[in-house]
């Protein structure tokens, strides 16, 4: 009977691709996240972030279809995932708007065991210089076009399998930094600190990486390091599957890691963490199997090899 049963559950998740059962999961825990602020203070908005978490699986539910319809479709249906990053991102800023401060002193404490001091802090403050400080904040700036940047290049040269792979690593990725936020937010040293205020922290990019946060950051978002997991998790992808794109972004995805505590719009540790996330990541695209299409089998010739 359980034989059976699996058996059934297989077949009604054969049209899921995996980037599917990936979307499912997070959503889930998402909504689990809003069921529990339901019942703490709660946060504005909570009863429509339950309609899009379920207006979400909907979405999932019609993605196998949706590839089924032409070129079109099955853009949107692989795209899907990268899309709603920024909303889904938004999402966590609205639950975890009330968390404060109360992991910031944890994460303080392991920075200070792990470097020995708030790198965060000190860092920009020690070292103003000018040039560094331009072509660190300039990286973080490039942070879409890394993100995006990878699958797109792949899908637009002729490699539309392992833009879908790429889709899917970096999906998990933030699926994985996204519920850690939801469960464990810390709010990061652009909150916790006094913003610097010396030359190094005036230079144009710096203004508008500060323009960009002020517009669309979410609270809570900082450990680990979402943006230094994604970027990683991109170039890694596409240093594997087209490598002149990926030495392309290497060196702007290098100073992206460093920038991010630079510009202290990170505690040294998320951005170690976001290494460790990407590095999981990558190790485990690595060692999945390639998906290859089977070959279609007509009723007739089956009846035929089955006598």
């Amino acid at each position: 009977m359980a034989f059976v049963e699996t058996g059934r559950l297989r077949g009604q998740l054969a049209p899921y691709e995996p980037v599917d059962l990936a979307t499912i999961v997070y959503v889930v825990a998402a909504t689990i996240a809003v069921l529990l602020s339901l019942r703490s203070d709660g946060v504005p908005g909570e009863w429509w972030l339950l309609l899009a978490n379920a207006l979400l699986l909907v979405l999932v539910a019609l993605a196998p279809r949706a590839r089924s319809r032409g070129p079109v479709g099955r853009t949107l249906g692989d795209w899907y995932p990268m899309l709603l990053l920024p909303a889904l991102y938004a999402e966590v800023g609205v639950l975890t708007l009330n968390a404060g401060f109360q992991n910031d002193w944890t994460v303080q404490r392991l920075e200070t065991w792990v470097f020995g001091s708030e790198v965060s802090y000190r860092w920009i403050r020690e070292m103003p210089n000018l040039r560094l400080s331009w072509i660190l904040h300039a990286c973080y700036l490039m942070y879409v076009v890394i993100l995006y940047g990878s699958p797109f290049g792949l899908w637009v040269s002729g490699r539309r399998d392992q833009a879908r792979r790429t889709i899917l690593a970096l999906a998990v990725t933030f699926f994985l930094c996204y519920m850690v936020f939801l469960f464990f937010p810390v709010a990061g040293p652009r909150y916790a600190f006094d913003l610097p205020s010396n030359a190094a922290a005036h230079v144009w990019p710096a203004r508008a990486a500060q323009w960009v946060l002020d517009m669309g950051d979410s609270w809570g978002a900082a450990f680990p390091s979402s943006h230094v997991a994604g970027a990683v998790v991109a170039t890694g992808m596409a240093v594997r599957y087209w490598r002149p794109l990926g030495l392309a972004l290497l060196p702007v995805t290098v100073g992206l890691v460093l920038g991010v505590v630079y510009g202290q719009f990170h505690y040294g540790v998320d951005a170690l963490s976001g290494l460790v996330v990407a590095g999981l990541i990558l190790v485990v695209t690595e060692w999945l199997p390639e998906r290859r299409p089977q070959p279609a089998v007509s009723v007739v010739g089956a009846l035929e090899v089955s006598r």
